[in-house]
């Protein structure tokens, strides 16, 4: 009689598969959290650049200036609905149901960061879309998007890995939404929205040197030329970003499933 070994690398990827296809269902059947995700910040474009945009000098036409940030802001409400996700597996008794079937308890976080990386590219591509029908006008070349494309997708999956993390020690859905708050905070403490020169020099020394301004100052530079590209800056927050949530998230994950 043969026996299936389970710590066999097919099964696995068969897990994870399983896994990301289940996800995504969940995600067509919350249609509601796709479309929020979408209309936040549309709301807030629109909001930046009709009511406050005429008031803030940036040197540059002002939706050119804000889309990157809106971008990033999507993709902080996006990541943030994986926390709640998670949350509600780990509370629900999804997750006990899962540890008595052959398949390895990694497969369900990979599923949910994979269904996250889903919906931001849907979303993103959408306020993108909009964006350009308000009169942004970028003047990336082909590369440039790709290498746009990179960088956002090494800081979809960095926040994606760390909502799930939050997702794991949080003992509610309502607490994974409050634990995942910051990542939708951080983006107004940046340059999204305003240059970081005309904020106060205690304010100006966070926004410079946290994560998210450089990003959103490498996406600004591809696709429109602007100046004050940090692009290695920005590359190295990503990959350290993304290695630390994948070892928080799947550690953590271990701790509170070992018994």
């Amino acid at each position: 009689m043969s026996t299936i070994n389970h710590d066999r690398p097919i099964n696995a990827v068969t897990d994870s598969l399983t896994m990301i296809g289940r996800s995504i269902r969940l995600n067509r059947r919350n249609a509601d959290t796709m479309v929020m995700s979408v209309v936040l910040p549309l709301l807030m474009m629109a909001l930046f650049v009709y009511v406050f945009g005429g008031a803030i000098d940036t040197g540059t036409a002002y939706i050119n200036y804000v889309v990157p940030g809106i971008i990033l802001l999507c993709v902080g409400y996006g990541a943030a609905s994986t926390a709640m996700a998670v949350a509600d597996d780990m509370n629900k008794g999804m997750i006990d149901r899962l540890r008595s079937l052959p398949i390895r308890s990694f497969a369900v976080l990979t599923g949910h960061v994979t269904a996250s990386v889903v919906r931001n590219a849907i979303s993103t591509t959408i306020v993108i879309g909009a964006a350009i029908a308000m009169g942004f006008r970028p003047s990336a070349s082909l590369l440039d998007w790709i290498l746009t494309a990179g960088l956002l997708l090494l800081y979809v999956l960095a926040l994606s890995w760390l909502a799930a993390g939050l997702g794991v020690i949080a003992r509610s859905v309502e607490s994974a939404s409050v634990l995942s708050f910051a990542m939708l905070f951080l983006p107004y403490l940046s340059s999204a929205f305003v240059p970081t020169n005309t904020m106060p020099s205690f304010l100006r020394g966070i926004s410079e040197n946290q994560p998210i301004t450089p990003v959103i100052e490498t996406v600004r530079s591809l696709l429109t030329d602007a100046r004050g590209t940090r692009g290695w800056t920005a590359l190295t927050w990503c990959v350290a970003l993304l290695l630390a949530s994948f070892l928080l998230a799947t550690t953590l994950y271990r701790h509170r499933t070992r018994n």
